[in-house]
C-alpha cells in the first residue's frame, strides 16, 4: 500500500473513532451527569484521534489548543476511570484534579517545544508519564480483582488489563527499541494507533449500549413487578439465574452461627470451601442473591454489626476498640475505622459514647442478632 493509501485508511479509522467517542461523551454528559470522568476519557480519545491525524493543519495551533489540553488529560482520565469502575469506595479528591491539570500543562509544554531542540526530551518525558498512568490503571485493575463479585465487571477487568498491556508493549517497541529493524515507520505506527483507537471506540460503544439495554430491561421488570401482575411467579432477569434459597440459608448459617467472618485472612476461596461451593457460584450467590458488589463489603457488614453490639454493651465498655475490631475479624485499625465510619457515619469511639448514653444498661453480647442484608 502506498503512502496515500495509508493516510486515507488512517484518517478513516480516526474519523470513525472520533465520532464514536464523541457520541459516548455526549451520552455520559446528557444522561449521566455525575460521570464526567467517563465523558472526559471519551473526549480525550476523540481529541487524540483528531490532532494526530495525518494532514492536521499545523497553522491551526491556537485553535487546536483545546484538543491538545483534552488529549493530554487522557492518561489521567483513564487511570481515574479505572478507579471509578473497579473501586467501589473511590472518592474523587482535589489532588486528582491537580494531577489532571499537571498532565495538561505537560502536554501544552510538549506542544510548545515541538519545533525546538528539547522536543525529543519532552516527547520521551510525556511518553513515560503516559505509560506510568497506564501502569497505575493496570495495578488498580488487579488490586481488587479477587474481591470483585460482579461477573461483568470481572470480564471488563480482563479487557482493560490486556488492552493496557498491549498499549505499553506497542509503545515500548515503537519508541524505546534500540534495534533498528524493530523501529516502525511513522505511517505504519500512526495507522496502528488509528486502528487501535477505532477498535477501542467500537468495544467501548458496544459495552456502553449493552449496559444501557440491560439497565432498561431491569427497570422494565421492576415496573411490571410493582404494577402487581396477576401471575404469582417471580419475575426474573433471563441474564441472571435465580439463586436457590438453600444456598442463601447455608451462607447465612456460616456467617451468623459459625461466624466465619472472624477467621483471619478469610478469602472468597476459603469461604467457598466452607460452603462446599465452587468459587464462581459463591460469587453469584453473594452478588445476585444478596446484592453485594465487593467481598470485603460483604464481610465487613457482619464484622461491623458485631463491633456495634460490643461497643453498645456496658460489660465491654473498658475493652479497647482495637481489641473488639480484631476479634471481629479486622486486620488493622485504619481499614476498620474507615469501614465503620462509612457504615455508621461516626467513629467507633463516638458510637460507643452515644450508645452508652442512650441506654446505660445496654444489650448484652449474647443478645446479638446479626442479619444478612443488602450493602448500602
Amino acid at each position: 500500500m502506498n503512502s496515500a493509501g495509508f493516510i486515507a485508511l488512517d484518517n478513516g479509522c480516526r474519523g470513525a473513532a472520533a465520532g464514536l467517542l464523541l457520541m459516548m461523551a455526549a451520552v455520559f454528559l446528557r444522561h449521566r451527569p455525575p460521570e464526567f470522568i467517563r465523558a472526559a476519557l471519551a473526549g480525550a480519545g476523540a481529541a487524540s484521534a483528531i490532532i494526530e491525524a495525518p494532514g492536521f493543519p499545523s497553522q491551526w495551533y491556537w485553535a487546536s489548543l483545546p484538543l491538545i489540553m483534552l488529549s493530554s488529560a487522557g492518561p489521567v482520565a483513564f487511570w481515574l476511570w479505572a478507579r471509578v469502575v473497579f473501586d467501589d469506595d473511590f472518592v474523587f479528591r482535589p489532588w486528582h484534579g491537580a494531577t489532571a491539570i499537571a498532565a495538561i500543562g505537560l502536554g501544552l509544554a510538549n506542544s510548545y517545544c515541538a519545533e525546538t531542540s528539547s522536543a525529543r526530551a519532552m516527547n520521551q518525558m510525556l511518553m513515560f508519564v503516559n505509560l506510568g498512568f497506564g501502569m497505575l490503571a493496570m495495578i488498580q485493575t488487579m488490586a481488587t480483582w479477587r474481591m470483585d463479585l460482579v461477573a461483568g465487571r470481572r470480564q471488563l477487568r480482563v479487557a482493560v488489563l490486556m488492552g493496557t498491556l498491549g498499549y505499553i508493549a506497542i509503545n515500548a517497541i515503537a519508541n524505546l527499541s534500540f534495534v533498528a529493524v524493530l523501529a516502525w515507520s511513522a505511517p505504519t505506527r500512526n495507522l496502528a494507533n488509528a486502528i487501535g483507537l477505532c477498535v477501542l471506540g467500537v468495544l467501548a460503544g458496544w459495552h456502553l449500549f449493552r449496559t444501557a439495554a440491560l439497565h432498561q430491561a431491569s427497570a422494565l421488570e421492576a415496573a411490571v413487578a410493582s404494577a402487581g401482575q396477576a401471575s404469582s411467579a417471580p419475575i426474573r432477569n433471563s441474564n441472571q439465574p435465580e439463586v436457590e434459597p438453600q444456598l442463601l440459608n447455608r451462607l447465612e448459617r456460616l456467617m451468623t452461627v459459625e461466624r466465619a467472618y472472624r477467621r483471619e485472612g478469610l478469602t472468597i476461596g476459603a469461604l467457598a470451601a466452607l460452603a462446599s461451593l465452587p468459587e464462581y457460584r459463591l460469587r453469584q450467590v453473594i452478588n445476585e442473591g444478596l446484592g453485594y458488589r465487593n467481598f470485603n463489603a460483604f464481610l465487613n457488614r457482619y464484622r461491623i454489626e458485631e463491633v456495634k453490639a460490643a461497643l453498645a454493651d456496658p460489660d465491654q465498655k473498658d475493652v479497647p476498640v482495637l481489641t473488639i475490631a480484631m476479634d471481629a475479624g479486622f486486620q488493622s485499625l485504619g481499614p476498620f475505622n474507615r469501614a465503620f465510619k462509612a457504615e455508621t457515619g461516626v467513629t467507633p469511639t463516638e458510637f460507643r459514647r452515644q450508645a452508652l448514653l442512650q441506654n446505660p444498661t445496654g444489650p448484652r453480647s449474647e443478645a446479638r442478632n446479626l442479619t444478612i442484608g443488602k450493602s448500602h
